[in-house]
C-alpha cells in the first residue's frame, strides 16, 4: 500500500516470486470510469474507490487459504478496514513510505500510466498512515525492500 508511484507493483510481483503466491495488482481492477477520471487530472472520492475496494477484498478472500499479494493504494483507515473485511488476522499491510518529492520524480519518469504526477499532492492529502503496517522506506533498492517485508512477514 501507498500513493502511486511508491513501487507498489515491483515490490509485489517480487514478493509474489519469492513467497510462490500470485500477484495482483489493484489498478487493474478500477472500474473504466474511475481510469477516466484519474486519466482527466481529477482524484477519486470514497464513493468512487468504494466498489474497487469491496471486488479487491472479495479477492483477497479468494485467496485467503493460499495466499496473495495484491497492490492496492489503501490510502485510508477506512479502506484498509474494508478491505480486511471477513479476513480474520490473515491479511497484512505493508506501507512503502517515502517523501513527496521522491515519488514525484519518479511518477514524471514513468510512461503510459493513467495516474499522473499532477493527483500526487491529492493522494498525499487522503493518505493516513497505517499504524499497524509493515512500514518500509522506499529510498531503499528492491531487494532490500522484499527482503524487509519477507523478515518481517516471519
Amino acid at each position: 500500500m501507498g500513493v502511486s508511484g511508491t513501487g507498489k507493483s515491483t515490490i509485489g510481483t517480487m514478493l509474489s516470486e519469492q513467497l510462490g503466491i500470485p500477484f495482483f495488482d489493484g489498478d487493474d481492477y478500477h472500474p473504466e470510469a474511475n481510469v477516466k477520471k484519474m486519466s482527466a487530472g481529477r482524484p477519486l472520492n470514497d464513493h468512487d474507490r468504494q466498489g474497487w475496494l469491496l471486488r479487491l477484498n472479495e479477492l483477497a478472500k479468494e485467496y485467503q487459504s493460499t495466499g496473495a499479494v495484491i497492490a492496492c493504494s489503501a490510502l485510508k483507515q477506512s479502506y484498509r478496514d474494508l478491505l480486511r473485511q471477513g479476513m480474520n488476522e490473515k491479511l497484512a499491510f505493508v506501507f512503502l513510505e517515502g517523501s513527496f518529492e521522491l515519488i514525484k520524480s519518479r511518477l514524471e519518469s514513468r510512461k503510459g500510466h493513467f495516474m499522473t504526477s499532477t493527483l500526487l499532492q491529492s493522494q498525499f492529502d487522503t493518505l493516513e498512515p497505517p499504524e499497524d503496517a509493515i512500514t518500509v522506506s522506499i529510498a531503499l533498492q528492491p531487494t532490500e525492500i522484499t527482503e524487509q517485508v519477507i523478515k518481517q512477514l516471519e
